[in-house]
């Protein structure tokens, strides 16, 4: 069984866009957003993902995820069938020291949300934490994708 382990935080100014080694473009839908299993399809670029996530932990930093390449049109495919609220997103990564931030600039019911998630190999983990990082919103279900895309932040 994989599990991930990671952090999220709100991000404090745009500093992490000259610091990004990479730029993608995503597209996602949930097929099922029940906390308990939710099942994406993401479109990355030109590549296409289905993935399964388990309950987070006490903490929100531990959950099981499955996740799986497939063609960019199955995945297309799939986003018809998935519930209401697709999310649109730039993803920046970027490399500090052993670990990659990615920063989420989200788009369209949810412009003006950006979030920076890190994963981490344990739970305790150092790691360093750019002067760009705001509030860590760790575990605070409002800002799961899942939730997002049901609750956009336009909304709050």
């Amino acid at each position: 069984m994989v599990f991930e382990i990671e952090r999220k935080f709100l991000v404090a100014s745009d500093e992490y866009k000259s610091l990004a080694r990479k730029k993608n473009y995503i597209k996602q839908g949930f097929l099922n957003s029940d906390k308990q299993r939710v099942v994406r399809v993401r479109i990355k670029d030109e590549l296409g993902f289905l993935t399964i996530k388990g309950p987070s932990n006490k903490s929100g930093t531990t959950r099981f995820e499955w996740e799986k390449e497939i063609a960019k049109s199955e995945a297309e495919n799939l986003l018809s069938l998935c519930e209401e609220g697709i999310i649109e997103k730039y993803r920046f990564l970027i490399d500090i020291d052993t670990h990659t931030y990615e920063v989420d600039e989200f788009l369209g019911d949810n412009l003006g949300l950006v979030v920076a998630e890190i994963e981490l190999e344990k739970e305790e983990e150092n790691f360093k934490k750019p002067n760009w990082l705001g509030e860590e919103v760790t575990g605070i279900a409002k800002y799961y994708n899942s939730n997002i895309s049901k609750l956009p932040y336009s909304t709050w």
